[in-house]
């Protein structure tokens, strides 16, 4: 536990950040989930509107800096293979 005034402001600060940074990693994986729930039931549309919103929180993280560009480009290239397979 740090004593000095600026550690303890420093340390709330990184919990804050650590838990918006958790908050989009678990939302990005509940609606992948749910992208590859409609896949597997075979519902195209469902599936093309859901990863549209799954597109923009990838983005969204990488303007962040939360995850790495290619990172985010190889999950979106799995993700519209998985769509294109369907169509």
């Amino acid at each position: 536990m740090p004593s000095r005034r600026s550690g303890i402001k420093e340390l709330r600060k990184s919990h804050t950040n650590r838990m918006r940074n958790l908050d989009q990693k678990t939302e990005i994986k509940k609606q992948t989930k749910a992208f590859l729930a409609s896949v597997e039931g075979k519902n195209a549309t469902d599936a093309k509107s859901q990863l549209s919103v799954i597109f923009k929180k990838l983005d969204k993280a990488v303007k962040t800096n939360l995850l790495k560009k290619n990172t985010v480009a190889r999950r979106k290239s799995t993700l519209s293979k998985k769509l294109a397979s369907i169509a």
